[in-house]
């Protein structure tokens, strides 16, 4: 073992300080790339969890459209029925839930119409140059900022 250290040169400690920050720059280099790499798969698992959810919205909105039809077209004879207040109820219930899952549903009647947002099904030319939603034919919604389905909309120019 003493021969073993006869044969290894001793290095400067110049040689030792540089040989040291390098080291040092390395092992900040790869803690910067592990901490890029957590924060990207945290995103990645966000951006794939909202998909899902986008995804099991957009198969839920039929049904709750259907509930909301169904309320608008109500006889004046049921209008204070038991059952009709349940149906009511789990449209709230429906509303709810997807409110407290990040999910909100788009502004129409009196919002400016905007792309983004709204799809015009039909527009009513009027006198100015502005385009107002003035009637909601189907309800959109958002889930952040991810549009999950477009409100249509008839679309006023005042």
């Amino acid at each position: 073992m003493a021969q073993a250290r006869k044969d290894t040169k001793p290095q400067s400690v110049a040689a030792l300080k540089v040989e040291i920050k390098d080291l040092t720059e390395a092992l900040q280099r790869e803690r910067a790339d592990a901490s890029n790499i957590r924060r990207r798969h945290e995103e990645e698992l966000t951006n794939l969890r909202n998909l899902l959810k986008a995804n099991i919205i957009q198969e839920l909105l039929p049904v709750i459209d259907n509930f909301e039809r169904a309320l608008k077209h109500i006889p004046k004879d049921l209008e204070g029925n038991e059952f009709v207040k349940g149906v009511a109820g789990i449209v709230k219930q429906f509303e709810k839930t997807l409110s407290s899952i990040g999910v909100e549903r788009i502004k129409t009647v009196g919002e400016p119409f905007d792309p983004k947002y709204h799809e015009a099904i039909g527009i009513d030319e009027g006198d100015g140059q502005h385009e107002v939603v003035s009637e909601e034919l189907q309800a959109g919604y958002c889930l952040g900022n991810d549009v999950i389905r477009h409100a249509m909309v008839r679309v006023k120019t005042i």
